[in-house]
């Protein structure tokens, strides 16, 4: 009884190490082919015609590749010659690149209610060099004490800027109040 057991557990682990490698269960490889005739594709994606297996077999190993099944339900089975490892390398770097998702940066420039024009100059210099990279560009004007009671000045704040950077920029997010800051979005015009 024991030996079944064991038996078993060789099984279940074929099965995991074939579902870690999908690639490799997809398509049949050189020697892995079982017909008889293939209709072979060149390595450059040319027709080279109907062919007994071992003969195509033989035009592979001349030229240093694999021959791979790439439609086996099709008569005769369609094949391949291409370099399989750099292949699977390429199709695994390409899922690979398919996740990595998109990430916009968003810049900040943060000036106080009662800034000076000089300051404003140089923070607008940063606005246009960020917004001459492509980024996108959050301008907030934030609020100390009772300066609160005047988001009017904070609102003429960034109109002024806005007004600066306007060859260039547009604004996405109007100016808004959000808790003791004042921001507005300025985004690259296409």
């Amino acid at each position: 009884m024991p030996r079944l057991h064991k038996k078993s557990e060789k099984h279940s682990n074929k099965d995991q190490t074939k579902r870690r490698c999908p690639i490799a269960r997809e398509a049949r490889i050189n020697h892995q082919i079982r017909a008889r005739e293939v209709r072979v594709i060149g390595p450059k994606s040319e027709q080279l015609g109907v062919m007994p297996l071992h003969e195509a077999l033989k035009q592979v190993e001349a030229l240093e590749l694999d021959l791979v099944e790439v439609a086996p339900d099709a008569q005769p089975p369609v094949c391949r010659m291409m370099d399989y490892g750099k292949f699977r390398y390429e199709q695994k770097k390409r899922s690979h690149s398919a996740k990595k998702p998109s990430v916009v940066e968003i810049k900040e420039v943060k000036m106080g209610s009662r800034t000076d024009a000089h300051d404003i100059e140089h923070k607008v210099r940063n606005i246009r060099q960020f917004i001459g990279k492509g980024q996108r560009v959050k301008v907030s004007v934030f609020f100390r004490g009772r300066e609160i009671t005047h988001p009017e000045l904070g609102r003429q704040l960034l109109k002024g800027v806005v007004v600066q950077v306007q060859d260039i920029a547009k604004v996405d997010i109007e100016p808004r109040l959000e808790g003791r800051n004042m921001a507005m979005l300025l985004t690259p015009k296409s």
